[in-house]
């Protein structure tokens, strides 16, 4: 396919490989276009999603001549692809066409090997670049190709004996699952480990793990507003944690200073990351194996089983409150981005992609986070860099490639900011898309620092005054304008009609009324510690 924005191209590549779990080639021109994929670069990098990027280059020796469409390609993505490789310039001698195919093959394999994640290839290229009229194109037959065998990084025996020994000796466990696609064979593994070993297991909403019961979704709202003293009794001596990042500020804060004793990181490979600054022991092991191995029953319960209870029992407490007030919160209706965020998620499709773009829209989702019979939902947000960029093209590579329902939870900038996500002639009908526009965003209102500067207006918030429907409009998508109460139950049942039609639900929102929604849900929780 082609489409026109190389920046959007490149985020939708992105989208089509972590839904098909393959590489996905992307073709650019020299010059500034090859520079327009780095962000999506860069995410594809950070979540471990192959790429193959070619650039078209000129030969080396027209670099820095004055020449058209010519700039220093070689290495342009710097330290955000896993190697960038250089084609030769001449295909005469043999050898040059099997460095070719030697070249090709290894960024393949490169590409897929963990951690996945973008290849660059460089190719300079003489004129003529076009055939001549009634010139016959062929291509070549034999092609070589390498193929490597599937091998798996698993725990041997004596250290499966090691590590079940060390974790009888911690009677506080606490399991946190950073983001990652959805795997029902690591669910089950950890569902029987925490049970085992009465583990607490926490998730962001992109963790994925919503679907395992008794798992903490709510951290991130009980761990903002408890006292020290409940933090403390929520502190670990045993950290082991998988995947990637992790949404939630506070469960960072609260691991970072009540560091537990030992902090076991579970990776087939790959650097090492040490994000709540505690790392004692890294494991290269898949997750599903490692917690499948280590899910051994002991023969009698005992003493330190029960004090490993109570400690999964503190976590499921302050999870069961928090759950209370938050439905109680919502209980009253009311209009607020927030609130409809909420029944956004409480009515998505049994089986659909959920996009969250960044920045409020993913924390609003995580705040309310999803339920076991949401066990068909996947979620995916732009989470390696955190940008905006390109949450609308990730959404469209998806809903390209897939035949499930995919929606998309935004909010204004990044959806205008991303617009040209649109800009092909491929239809996208499983794409529904709802846009909170308060007209300019509400993080930086939100969050310490920005919030209370004079100057927050003129340089961190954007005040624009676009509307979604002139872009239904140019685009032919079904239009959908969400601006009172009495229109919410109507207006998302018709949002969630797929009838092979792309559409826009409109959130006409107000970014004081919104943060004032937010501060007094906060407030709620934090009073029902006071009280």
């Amino acid at each position: 396919m082609t489409i026109s924005d190389e920046r959007s191209a490149a985020f939708i590549a992105l989208g089509i490989s972590q839904q098909n779990q393959q590489p996905v080639s992307l073709v650019s021109t020299s010059g500034s276009a090859a520079y327009n994929f780095a962000p999506a670069i860069a995410e594809a990098f950070f979540q471990q999603i192959p790429l193959l990027i070619f650039t078209a280059d000129r030969p080396t020796e027209w670099i820095d001549q004055w020449d058209g469409q010519t700039i220093r390609q070689q290495n342009i993505f710097g330290n955000h692809v896993k190697q960038s490789f250089q084609l030769p310039q001449e295909y005469i001698h043999p050898d040059a066409i099997w460095h070719l195919h030697r070249i090709v093959n290894e960024a393949i394999i490169l590409s897929q090997s963990y951690p996945k994640g973008p290849v660059h290839i460089n190719v300079p290229l003489r004129e003529p670049l076009y055939p001549e009229k009634n010139e016959k194109i062929t291509f070549s037959k034999n092609v070589k190709r390498i193929s490597v065998a599937p091998t798996e990084q698993v725990l041997n025996d004596a250290l499966k004996v090691s590590l079940l020994d060390k974790l009888k000796s911690y009677t506080r466990v606490l399991v946190v699952g950073g983001q990652q696609d959805y795997h029902e064979g690591l669910a089950n593994a950890l569902k029987s480990f925490s049970k085992t070993h009465h583990a607490a297991l926490v998730g962001d909403i992109i963790s994925n793990l919503h679907a395992i019961p008794g798992v903490i979704r709510n951290s991130d709202v009980f761990l903002g507003q408890c006292g020290e003293d409940v933090k403390k009794t929520l502190a670990p001596e045993l950290l082991i944690t998988f995947g990637k990042s992790v949404i939630s500020k506070n469960l960072k804060q609260l691991l970072r200073k009540y560091k537990p004793v030992a902090h076991w990181h579970i990776q087939p490979n790959g650097n090492t990351a040490d994000t709540f600054q505690s790392l004692t022991q890294l494991i290269h092991c898949s997750p599903q194996h490692f917690f499948e191995q280590l899910a051994t029953r002991e023969k009698n319960e005992s003493f330190e089983h029960q004090k490993k209870s109570n400690y999964s029992s503190i976590w499921k407490a302050e999870e069961n409150r928090t759950s209370r007030h938050v439905k109680d919160f919502f209980k009253e209706p009311q209009f607020s981005e927030f609130a409809i965020i909420k029944e956004l998620l409480e009515a998505l499709p049994a089986r659909c992609n959920l996009h969250l773009a960044n920045s409020m829209a993913v924390r609003y989702a995580n705040f309310i986070g999803l339920s076991e019979k949401n066990k068909g939902v996947r979620v995916y947000a732009n989470r390696g860099t955190s940008g905006i960029d390109g949450c609308t093209s990730t959404a469209v590579g998806h809903a390209l490639s897939s035949e499930v329902p995919n929606i998309l939870i935004t909010g204004d900038m990044a959806f205008f900011y991303d617009r040209n996500a649109f800009w092909h002639n491929y239809p996208i009908p499983n794409l529904h898309v709802a846009v909170i526009n308060n007209h300019g965003g509400v993080i930086f209102n939100l969050i310490d620092g920005p919030d209370n500067l004079k100057e927050k207006d003129e340089f961190f918030i954007t005040n624009q005054k676009l509307t979604a429907s002139h872009l239904a409009s140019e685009f032919d998508f079904d239009y959908l304008k969400l601006d009172s109460p009495k229109k919410i139950k109507n207006l998302i049942k018709d949002f969630y009609e797929f009838d092979n039609r792309t559409k826009i639900l409109e959130v006409i929102s107000n970014r004081k009324s919104s943060k004032e929604t937010f501060e007094q849900f906060k407030n709620t929780i934090k009073k029902s510690y006071e009280a």
